[in-house]
């Protein structure tokens, strides 16, 4: 390993390289946010459908979820700056790639497959050099201004993303994402690597049967919302009358099981697994991992229900939209940095607790200011606290899960812990919505049919419609669609009243499904140490 000791004189250094690790974190995260605002304009620029561009970053997702755990082995074999820059390499090519593509053929190219594997190979790469470019102590802020950069991507992403397609064009997106790739690979040259031990191959069995595990699961999931999640949704493809999403995750599941035993296998045998079987029997190592889930799940699934609220239930655009979340932004950023300064000693187990109520109190006090005649301000106290509880999580969990491990497995962990976020962020958002559409649903079909202004006819109609799933729609999309529709004055009004209530009903019901899983996630904190834990030594040579 590099020496983790820094020469005196050398903060200026440090900061650059800090700063360099965050904007490679920014970079990666924002591409799961800034175009969401963009779908529509990206759709009509390269000839094809809204459902088109949804798939492209549904495949960008998959192919980061398939090839994180071998993304990290790679950092082993070559070098975990290599593999860093190697992976810079190859997300710039696929942004510049995608800020030129005439059609969905190469928007998937770029967008979705270099941009995947190039992300695929920095995420991990990144949790090893943080651990050899910084001293233990130094780590978890560290690990923490890392994380809350790839937070503050998701949040300001809206923001980014409708200022560019509304006053340039969402190609400049992906175009400033070259450059700042340019600008990331020359400060490169300053962060100290760690030299890898051994020269093995790579385990291509388990590589293959962990890419298609992971890809089946989150297939399953991103999926979830247009086939059901257990029973079929009409016209949804289905096996044995479940749903492809159960047997997609049930299939998934087996085969990361099959695949931690062929890497039990393999160490029996003498051979050099893709993942060292051992690391999950680390108990401080599963308990960061754990809570990771739940950070990632509870966090996305707060970025999924408040930009709803904000642009759909009270009509804000994206620019506004986006300036509401920095209220989260910012606080995320105070934690995660402040919280290593301030209390260098403090118990991690202590400060990942409070962070876990701080999400809760932020999503209870959202719950309950939700109203048909609130404003946008509502957002703005929970969101202080959400961001305070995401900060805090994100200035322990990197340290504690590198922490269990010597330096040099520090890539592998890598590779796992972005795995376990990326499922986590995937469930998160998917059960967020999946509650959200159900509440919502049943809460506007209770007030139609309850109302007797609205025909038993039309109720009918309206619940045949809701069985294929619930459109999120705001009060102007809603009514254009009935005066096309041709209803009555009486009936219009009647549906408009159950849309906003039905609408609210679900965001409060995905807010509590969000702080049940907060409440559950407190369960597992006796896994995190009460004590900041030293790095263990390196394994001696058989």
């Amino acid at each position: 390993m590099a020496s983790s000791t820094e020469a005196p004189g050398s903060a200026a250094k440090s900061g650059v390289v800090l700063l360099t690790f965050a904007s490679g974190q920014f970079l990666m995260a924002l591409d799961s946010s800034v175009m969401n605002v963009s779908i529509a304009s990206v759709a009509e620029d390269v000839g094809t459908t809204v459902t088109g561009i949804q798939g492209a970053i549904t495949a960008y997702t998959l192919v980061m979820a398939m090839c994180m755990i071998p993304g990290g082995k790679v950092g082993v074999l070559i070098g975990r700056k290599r593999a860093f820059m190697i992976g810079c390499a190859v997300y710039g090519c696929g942004s510049l790639t995608t800020a030129l593509a005439p059609d969905l053929t190469v928007l998937l190219l770029g967008w979705s497959l270099l941009e995947g594997i190039g992300a695929a190979l920095i995420l991990p790469a990144i949790v090893a050099l943080v651990a050899g470019n910084f001293a233990p102590e130094r780590r978890p802020a560290a690990y923490g201004l890392v994380a809350a950069a790839g937070a503050v991507a998701i949040a300001v992403g809206p923001l980014v993303g409708g200022l560019a397609t509304t006053y340039f064009s969402w190609r400049w997106v992906f175009a400033g994402e070259v450059v700042l790739v340019l600008v990331i690979l020359f400060f490169a040259r300053r962060f100290a690597d760690a030299p890898t031990e051994s020269r093995a191959r790579i385990d291509l069995v388990g590589a293959v049967l962990s890419a298609l595990g992971l890809g089946a699961f989150v297939y399953g999931v991103l999926r979830s919302s247009t086939w059901g999640w257990f029973a079929p949704k009409p016209d949804a493809p289905s096996w044995l009358g479940l749903s492809l999403t159960a047997w997609l995750m049930l299939a998934g599941l087996l085969l990361v099981r099959v695949f931690l035993h062929w890497e039990a296998r393999l160490v029996r045998h003498g051979g050099d697994p893709l993942l060292q079987p051992g690391l999950l029997a680390n108990r401080q190592l599963t308990g960061g991992l754990t809570m990771f889930f739940f950070q990632y799940f509870v966090q996305m699934g707060v970025f999924f229900v408040v930009p709803l609220y904000l642009s759909v239930a009270l009509g804000l655009s994206a620019l506004a939209t986006g300036a509401r979340l920095l209220p989260l932004s910012l606080s995320l950023l105070a934690a995660a940095a402040l919280i290593p300064r301030l209390a260098p000693r403090a118990s991690p187990r202590r400060v990942v607790a409070w962070g876990l109520v701080a999400l809760l109190a932020g999503a209870v006090v959202l719950l309950f200011a939700l109203d048909e005649d609130a404003g946008a301000e509502v957002v703005t106290v929970p969101l202080l606290l959400i961001g305070l509880g995401v900060g805090a999580l994100a200035s322990q969990l990197g340290a504690i899960t590198v922490s269990a491990v010597p330096d040099e497995e520090a890539a592998e962990v890598g590779g796992v812990q972005n795995a376990v976020t990326n499922l986590g962020s995937s469930l998160g958002t998917a059960l967020a919505g999946a509650i959200l559409i159900a509440a919502l649903t049943s809460s506007f079909l209770t007030a139609v049919e309850a109302n007797p202004a609205v025909p038993d006819q039309v109720a009918e109609q309206a619940a045949v419609q809701l069985e294929s799933g619930a459109p999120f729609l705001s009060d102007t999309q809603l009514e254009s669609a009935l005066e096309e529709a041709g209803t009555s004055p009486e009936v219009t009004r009647a549906a408009m009243d159950a849309n906003t209530t039905a609408r609210l009903d679900g965001l409060r019901a995905a807010l509590a499904v969000l702080g049940v899983t907060t409440v559950l996630a407190l369960f597992f904190t006796p896994r995190i140490p009460t004590r900041r834990p030293a790095t263990p030594a390196p394994a001696a040579a058989p």
